[in-house]
């Protein structure tokens, strides 16, 4: 797929938000995705099935698993500088406190249902036994990361297993992505519009050279009534058909949870990481959420630079002239423009989870209806956002 396609379209030929010709600011990499960070894989396991009223234990189903390896299935073990950062901490990711203790991470990223946690935390586990077994042989501790997806899914079901977390992983891949109602995201909502997976990329001139950054997030939040698309405030125009924050009379709005993950080929301190990490909010909120309480809004950021440079393994021998780590970084006075590109890429992500997306109908025939691109497009006409 080309890069001019690939920013206007998925795989699949679902449209994204270059697709409507919104335009939005900096230079995406060839793919406009986190895959375009030399290394990262995405992989989904998505679960579609079964209609009509919820039956515990049998659905109906409208979930999966998201998985993320900063380097591949081969580099699963190898230690990269990462940091993260609770924005609302209604959510759950786990190993978040050895992310606070050693600043690095080195296994594969988890994303599904609020209740599908512990299934794919095991799942790491058992992957890396069978397919690392030197890594596995020390401590593991899993990222896995939620959203609520029980408006559409059979959430306290137990549908998403060992397996499925397995399969996420097995599936990774680089290149073009799939987005929308795919892998974790498959039953979530955004702006009480379809939502789900979405991911976009920038590229950081840096002089000499170039570096990339990507976004990818599980998109779950935000209210109707919140809804800003290059800068223009829809929620509005667009507050028709809203079956979901209807079913949820009275409760407050805006709830479900966002998590975002940011991968960097830039060299990068942990603490420089948690940077980037603390920069994605404000990207969601070029969309119009003020962050809900009821909104677990978590992220990470990592750099593949300094491969295995922050290691934690345990030391053989006594220490040596050898026994030093040592790590390049980008001065924390240039870091500006890489805060920017976090900003702009997560605007886009969260776009391209919406646009990328068609109606969705789940338990109890609960429906989620896809953000209207015609009106969307008709209304960025008349504001002169989109030419015509």
């Amino acid at each position: 797929m080309d890069q001019r396609i690939a920013s206007t379209t998925t795989p699949t030929g679902k449209t994204r938000a270059r697709g409507l010709g919104i335009p939005l600011p900096g230079t995406p990499g060839p793919v406009n995705a986190i895959t375009d960070v030399e290394g990262v894989l995405v992989g989904y396991s998505t679960l579609i099935k079964g209609h009509g009223k919820l039956s515990l234990g049998h659905g109906p189903v409208r979930t999966g698993v998201t998985a993320i390896l900063p380097l591949g299935r081969d580099g699963v073990g190898v230690a990269l500088a990462a940091g993260y950062h609770s924005f609302n901490g209604n959510g759950e990711m786990t190993g978040a406190s050895w992310l606070e203790e050693a600043g690095s991470l080195s296994m594969p990223i988890l994303i599904t249902n609020t209740h599908a946690v512990g299934p794919c935390h095991r799942g790491v586990i058992d992957w890396v036994a069978r397919n690392k077994p030197e890594v596995a042989n020390q401590w593991l501790l899993p990222v896995v990361a939620e959203t609520w997806d029980g408006y559409l899914n059979d959430i306290n079901g137990s549908h998403v297993t060992v397996d499925h977390a397995i399969e996420a992983i097995d599936n990774a891949a680089g290149g073009a992505i799939e987005e929308g109602s795919v892998g974790g995201g498959t039953g979530m909502n955004c702006y009480a519009f379809k939502g789900g997976s979405g991911s976009a990329s920038r590229v950081v001139d840096y002089g000499h050279r170039s570096y990339t950054v990507g976004v990818f997030l599980q998109a779950n939040f935000g209210s109707r009534q919140e809804l800003r698309i290059a800068g223009v405030p829809l929620g509005a125009q667009l507050a028709a058909d809203n079956p979901m924050e209807a079913y949820f009379s009275g409760a407050p709005t805006g709830a479900g949870s966002c998590i975002g993950v940011v991968a960097t080929d830039a060299p990068l301190l942990p603490g420089q990481c948690k940077a980037l990490a603390r920069r994605v909010p404000l990207g969601l909120a070029r969309t119009g959420t003020a962050g809900s309480h009821f909104s677990g809004d978590i992220f990470l950021a990592l750099s593949t630079a300094n491969r295995d440079a922050l290691n934690g393994r345990f030391p053989k021998g006594a220490p040596s002239e050898q026994s030093y780590s040592r790590m390049d970084f980008i001065p924390w006075g240039r870091m500006d423009d890489f805060y920017t590109a976090v900003v702009q890429a997560t605007e886009e992500a969260v776009l391209n989870a919406l646009i990328a997306n068609t109606e969705m109908v789940g338990r109890d025939g609960n429906r989620s209806p896809a953000l209207p691109r015609d009106k969307v497009v008709a209304a960025l006409k008349s504001r002169g956002v989109i030419a015509g």
